[in-house]
């Protein structure tokens, strides 16, 4: 597969850069997709969650009333998870959600996310660009020449670009990573995958 390299002015340059087939049209797996986002949700969570249960909760030492002769039920503490104030039963507790995939599941993940991609006509590529200081203002102007604006877009760069990355994280729906860390969900989850040109040699070279 063969795409138009497009200029920062959204023009195209009359450059074309050719997509691998074996990442960018091989048949998509859907349940390995399903497994890789899965364990990218779960590994976001901090699992810090507590609650406190009876024996943990200041106070409840001395018993309210006595045992018998009250015509009520007995009670040995204040802090009973019947009571207001009391413990909870079965609360949740810290733990860790983090989930292992094996390095095959997650590469084939990447290449089935890449090829709904370049099926769906969702991936385009620019040419390598950078800013000598962070300017938000011409990275918009770019968005706009290459009809960009208001669509949820990855960005994905060859290499740290920190002055790309300090103008574009203010930008709306906008994500900016580098070719090599861009997860399966961070793939799936955009409408347009936008590539420096460079930046597609960086990201097939990930799979080998």
């Amino acid at each position: 597969m063969k795409l138009e390299v497009y200029k920062t002015d959204g023009s195209k340059s009359g450059e074309e850069v050719e997509l691998s087939k074996d990442i960018f049209e091989i048949e998509p797996n859907d349940h390995v997709l399903y497994l890789a986002v899965k364990a990218y949700l779960a590994n976001q969570r901090q699992g810090t969650h507590k609650t406190k249960e009876k024996h943990e909760v200041r106070g409840g030492g001395k018993k309210p009333w006595r045992q018998k002769g009250r015509g009520g039920a007995r009670a040995g503490s204040t802090r009973s998870p019947l009571w207001i104030g009391g413990g909870t039963i079965f609360g949740p507790k810290p733990r860790d959600y983090r989930q292992k995939l094996n390095k095959k599941v997650v590469s084939l993940a990447r290449k089935s996310a890449l090829s709904y991609k370049a099926k769906s006509n969702q991936i385009l590529v620019v040419e390598d660009f950078n800013f000598e200081s962070p300017k938000t203002k011409e990275f918009v102007k770019i968005l706009n020449a290459l009809q960009l604006k208001g669509k949820k877009t990855l960005f994905l760069t060859n290499g740290t670009l920190e002055n790309v990355y300090k103008s574009g994280k203010n930008v709306e729906r906008m994500n900016i990573l580098e070719a090599n860390n861009a997860s399966a969900y961070d793939l799936l989850n955009n409408q347009i995958l936008l590539l420096q040109k460079s930046a597609v040699n960086l990201l097939e070279s990930t799979f080998n």
